[in-house]
């Protein structure tokens, strides 16, 4: 999994149905390596491989892979025959209608289609009883989409993306999933990509499944993510050079072949700016050192570009609303009940 963050958002939207239900939340969190203490800091955020191992600890805990946020549970195991049953379908297009007509047979709350006009090709939402949460049709896109694109070996643009809920407080983490057009309040949830892609082979088999099956579905969240943006086509290219390397925005746009102020206009346009990139990136790099190192604090600090000390931990608390030291104490002592941990039980969450 990639070294990215997830933000704390998601991770409350990931524990609301097991809340809900009273079950006991920190002890999950705990057991995925999470402080249930990030919970009340807004802008924190917990690493990738940290969210993939809590979507597991929920799902085993709920028996429910959608988290509880359809009237039906999507039982432990419903992904896994989902990925069978459309391995064998020959074509992507046959692959989507098999995976929709398996999902209207688990859930209650959401029925799909897959729509096909023109050049593009859309995969669609209805809700037939009740508006579901945001984060319900969030992870079923993300799920459907990222099914798509390692079905087909190739990662496969988003051209658009569209959710009946209203627009939420954290807009802007559903963009960088799903690209910067996406927008809410729409009359259905809808995900378009290039209708030329339903033609594609599905290219994997039964060996790269077993393999596949270890980590998904929540390696979608960051390996299928919206790659396309400028915000992350800037930070690939920084991720390619050391922090104090990193060049200045004029050189930036030079590799992008545009003007400083088309870039910065561009960039607008997708709600980034070049510096905001910039800190995100050091902000992950930081928080996966943290969290998976043994790296002393000041080390991690000259790697990212921070002359002194002082100077990351002042960064790091406008990042996170927690100092670095007090964010590895929290994760050090919540992964000591890693769901790793030949202990673990999920009776402990009944």
């Amino acid at each position: 999994m990639d070294k990215d963050t997830v933000s704390i958002c998601f991770v409350k939207e990931a524990v609301y149905g097991a809340s809900q239900r009273g079950l006991d939340v920190d002890a999950m969190l705990r057991s995925a390596g999470i402080s249930p203490d990030l919970l009340e800091l807004p802008d924190a955020r917990v690493s990738a491989s940290h969210y993939g191992v809590l979507w597991h600890v929920v799902a085993r805990a709920l028996d429910d892979e959608l988290f509880g946020l359809d009237s039906h549970p999507m039982h432990h195991g419903s992904f896994k025959l989902l990925c069978f049953a459309v391995l064998g379908a020959g074509t992507l297009e046959k692959a989507i209608r098999r995976a929709l007509d398996f999902l209207a047979l688990v859930l209650d709350d959401t029925r799909g289609r897959l729509g096909i006009e023109g050049s593009e090709g859309t995969i669609i939402l209805d809700c037939p009883k009740t508006l579901p949460r945001l984060f319900a049709h969030g992870t079923l896109l993300m799920i459907l989409h990222g099914l798509m694109c390692w079905l087909a070996n190739r990662r496969l643009p988003i051209l658009k993306t569209a959710f009946m809920q209203p627009s939420p407080d954290h807009a802007d983490e559903y963009r960088l999933l799903f690209g910067p057009q996406t927008r809410f309040g729409a009359p259905d949830t809808t995900l378009v990509f290039d209708a030329e892609h339903l033609a594609l082979p599905i290219r994997r088999d039964e060996a790269a499944l077993r393999e596949f099956l270890r980590n998904a579905p929540a390696n979608f969240l960051i390996k299928y993510r919206n790659s396309h943006s400028l915000y992350a086509r800037i930070r690939k290219r920084l991720q390619r050079a050391p922090a104090p390397e990193w060049p200045e925005f004029e050189a930036v746009a030079r590799e992008l072949h545009m003007s400083p102020s088309t870039l910065r206009r561009k960039l607008e346009s997708e709600g980034q700016m070049f510096m905001a990139i910039k800190d995100s990136l050091r902000r992950d790099m930081a928080i996966e050192q943290l969290c998976h190192s043994q790296r002393n604090i000041l080390d991690i600090a000259l790697e990212l570009g921070f002359s002194e000390t002082s100077a990351f931990y002042r960064a790091f608390k406008s990042w996170t609303g927690t100092l670095p030291g007090k964010y590895r104490r929290d994760s050090k002592q919540a992964g000591k009940n890693s769901i790793m941990d030949s202990e673990f039980r999920i009776g402990k969450f009944r």
